[in-house]
């Protein structure tokens, strides 16, 4: 096919017949299930790789997007990071394509292999479920492109882009036949990690939901929904549930993420911290500098804390915080990409959020969404941070021992004058915004506080860690049960049953503590891209927030939702913020199509429109 893509996935020509002996070759690698394990362990690791190992890239999923904003003297620039060239329209094409050319290679050794004729029809599943999922990425990332079903044993260049819909439907094909020919998640021959029969109708649900088929996405989403080995977790589990705490915290402990930890909810599960699982293992357990990496999230996601100053009245600057530090400060976080005042504040209240706030800090704590809703407790959304640096709370004890995001000088021992008199300094350039890259509310989520690996913490008495943290060192969801309501709500939405869409919405809610959800809630459209879909992308901010993949959300919904979102809930990409002073484009809900395939074609590979 196309250059990168031919490069990637040819390793040899077809023009002599030979019978390799003394080395592996596609010609001697799949005879035995072995071998087959070993052809769906790569495609587990390179699946693994793309979304959470390939450094800064693994994080372009939430750039871009609706959820996160940036400290003021970072500027967006998508103009200059989603071009033809970059690295971000490259990467992700190119890491995709070898997971479609391995699985093309595995299904195609299977008729000339030893399997018996049970095994042949399961591994064909497992390859075709990873065919599916790629595809389907690819699509929600750039568009139609390329299809490819058979292996590359040649140069191919002369593949022109498919629609959006052909290859949706090829995917939603490959989909089917895993969903039907996979194991249950039930069935002990299925590992932690596996995918599995409900991983498929997941997978068929959410393409027939792309496809606008509605009523086979509710099916799909119903048949996951009333498997009786999945259930939603209701009461505290795993390794901490005995600490301060509640069930939606204990989801996302070290540990906790797999079915054999007592978790019932995980449906797919990437295992990044146990070698001995499909696909898992990074080649080092400590070191974010490496490639495969650890998975970034921490070191994106939440911020850091010893760029925040108490300015006195004096103006003296002092500094409350250390870090790197195993606590609730947020590891070795930098705050490269923060929430944004949607996703931090306005998602939380019922009521008119920028009226709240301006009432004070008890205003929007006496809401009931903000104070029932346990996704928003401190334990899970931090806004509240213990001071950390002793020297700091000895000497000035009028600053107290915590500080509050929302209210920063609340529990400040002083009057009220003496307050008007202390300021903050929350970056390197002298900012004062609050919430910033130096202390923000982030999602405990993103790391473990209080409980990073213990290679990686240099004092037990002091919690400092070590300069390699960073990473989110645990196992990472791709599927949770609650994705199976999520979609069959969006399916019900789509079809005006908004009566069944809260219905399946209350279902998660009710689990995290929140109020239900009215009818006429859910009816409301804010951005003008149809009623219910912004109560169900809001809730899934709440529910997911930058556990998500939420640009292949707003991808799978097409250009017009996303553009909207991003236009109304996506201050970073505005003019005030952007490089180029211009406001986020239509444009970049796609990635550009990598110029080296382009000019690598002998047909034409078109451009997406304004690249």
């Amino acid at each position: 096919m196309i250059g990168a893509i031919a490069s990637t996935l040819c390793a040899c020509g077809d023009f002599l017949d030979e019978n390799p002996m003394d080395f592996n070759s596609p010609e001697n690698s799949y005879i035995t299930s072995k071998d087959f394990d070993m052809s769906i362990t790569d495609l587990y690791y390179l699946t693994r790789y793309e979304f959470f190992q390939d450094q800064d890239r693994a994080i372009d999923y939430l750039y871009g997007t609706d959820l996160l904003d940036r400290g003021d003297q970072t500027k967006s620039n998508l103009e200059a990071e989603l071009t033809p060239s970059s690295d971000i329209s490259s990467k992700h094409w190119k890491n995709w394509y070898k997971v479609i050319a391995s699985a093309n290679m595995t299904i195609s050794k299977i008729d000339g292999s030893e399997l018996n004729d049970d095994e042949k029809v399961e591994y064909e599943a497992k390859a075709k479920f990873f065919r599916a999922f790629a595809y389907r990425t690819l699509v929600y990332l750039y568009g139609g492109v390329p299809y490819l079903d058979k292996p590359v044993t040649s140069y191919v260049a002369d593949k022109a882009r498919e629609s959006r819909e052909f290859v949706l439907e090829k995917a939603l094909e490959d989909a089917e036949f895993a969903a039907e020919n996979l194991r249950d998640i039930t069935d002990a021959n299925v590992k932690d990690g596996e995918i599995n029969k409900q991983a498929a109708q997941l997978l068929a649900s959410e393409l027939n939901l792309a496809l606008d088929n509605y009523d086979e996405a509710i099916n799909y989403a119903t048949e996951v929904i009333n498997c009786e080995g999945l259930s939603l977790m209701t009461e505290r589990f795993g390794r901490r549930k005995s600490e301060p705490g509640d069930v939606y915290w204990d989801l996302f402990q070290r540990k906790n993420q797999n079915r054999g930890a007592g978790n019932t909810e995980a449906i797919w599960v990437a295992q990044l911290a146990n070698v001995d699982a499909p696909g898992g293992g990074s080649r080092s357990n400590i070191q974010f500098w490496d490639n495969p990496s650890n998975y970034l999230l921490e070191r994106h996601c939440s911020p850091q804390v010893n760029k925040f100053k108490i300015v006195t009245s004096e103006n003296q600057q002092l500094t409350p915080f250390r870090w790197p530090v195993d606590d609730c400060t947020g590891g070795r976080g930098i705050g490269s990409g923060y929430a944004n005042y949607h996703f931090h504040n306005e998602i939380w209240v019922s009521g008119d959020a920028e009226e709240l706030f301006a009432e004070g800090s008890q205003a929007f704590r006496e809401d009931p969404e903000w104070k029932n809703d346990i996704r928003n407790s401190n334990y899970n959304f931090i806004r509240v941070f213990q001071f950390n640096n002793k020297d700091f709370m000895q000497s000035h004890p009028e600053f107290g021992t915590e500080i509050d995001v929302m209210d920063p000088k609340a529990n400040f021992d002083m009057t009220d004058d003496e307050k008007d008199e202390v300021s903050f300094i929350t970056g390197d350039f002298g900012e004062t915004k609050l919430p910033c890259r130096g202390l923000t509310g982030y999602q405990a989520k993103v790391t473990t506080p209080g409980d990073h690996p213990d290679a990686l913490i240099l004092n037990k008495e002091t919690h400092d860690l070590a300069g390699t943290a960073g990473g989110t060192f645990c196992d990472q969801y791709l599927y949770r049960l609650t994705e199976a309501y999520f979609l069959r709500a969006e399916a019900y939405a789509k079809k005006g049953d908004y009566s069944k869409a809260k219905d399946d919405i209350n279902v998660i809610r009710n689990r995290s503590n929140a109020p239900a959800v009215s009818e006429d809630d859910f009816k409301v459209d804010n951005t003008g891209i149809g009623a219910g879909l912004d109560y169900i992308l809001d809730e899934r901010m709440r529910e997911y927030g930058v556990e998500e993949k939420r640009r292949l959300t707003l991808g799978r919904m097409g250009t017009e939702v996303f553009f909207k979102r991003v236009k109304k809930y996506g201050t970073w990409y505005s003019s005030e913020h952007s490089a180029t002073g211009e406001d986020f484009k239509e444009k970049f809900t796609l990635y550009p199509i990598p110029l080296r395939d382009i000019e690598a074609n002998t047909v034409e590979l078109t451009q997406n429109p304004g690249y």
